[in-house]
């Protein structure tokens, strides 16, 4: 059983903790414990703690934080476009992924996101082999839009351990 949750926009200071707990949750041996693991597609970092920071600066963004005990247990960012809402960087920590925190954090991201941006299409971009995630997001109203990109290049912090990566981009319509 987990111990009550409490969910907030996250403070600057927190940037460091938010960007380890991204990269433990994506990337490396640590992210196996969970089944969000990208470990077997991508070597190398997810984010940075400048990356987290630029987005909690933003004002067409706010990355939201789960915590559980005064710990942060979790993470997800909301960034506003011209017509939607896109959600991103999505991470529970993998030791406590199973027990229903990601479902509470998504939707009570989707509640900020509609409240403060009166927020109506939601849209995620995920790995198209990551089939067990897109089925998650399923569950949650997700909808697969067959609006597929390439994987971005980004040598300084991630390398594909597979050739031709894609995303998909999913949509939710509230």
């Amino acid at each position: 059983m987990i111990s009550a949750l409490s969910f907030r926009p996250a403070d600057v200071i927190e940037s460091s903790k938010i960007a380890a707990l991204a990269n433990t949750a994506y990337r490396g041996e640590t992210s196996r414990q969970g089944w969000t693991t990208e470990a077997d597609l991508l070597d190398g970092l997810r984010t940075t703690a400048q990356e987290v920071q630029q987005l909690i600066e933003s004002d067409a963004s706010v990355i939201l934080l789960c915590k559980m005990d005064g710990e942060i247990v979790g993470s997800v960012c909301v960034e506003k476009s011209v017509d939607a809402v896109h959600v991103g960087m999505f991470v529970v920590n993998p030791a406590l992924q199973g027990s229903g925190i990601g479902k509470q954090l998504l939707t009570y991201a989707e509640s900020y996101a509609k409240q403060r941006w009166n927020a109506d299409r939601f849209l995620m971009h995920v790995i198209t082999l990551r089939h067990e995630l897109i089925a998650f997001y399923e569950r949650r109203g997700y909808r697969r839009t067959g609006i597929f990109k390439t994987f971005p290049v980004n040598p300084e912090m991630w390398q594909p351990k597979l050739s031709g990566l894609q995303l998909e981009v999913l949509q939710k319509l509230i």
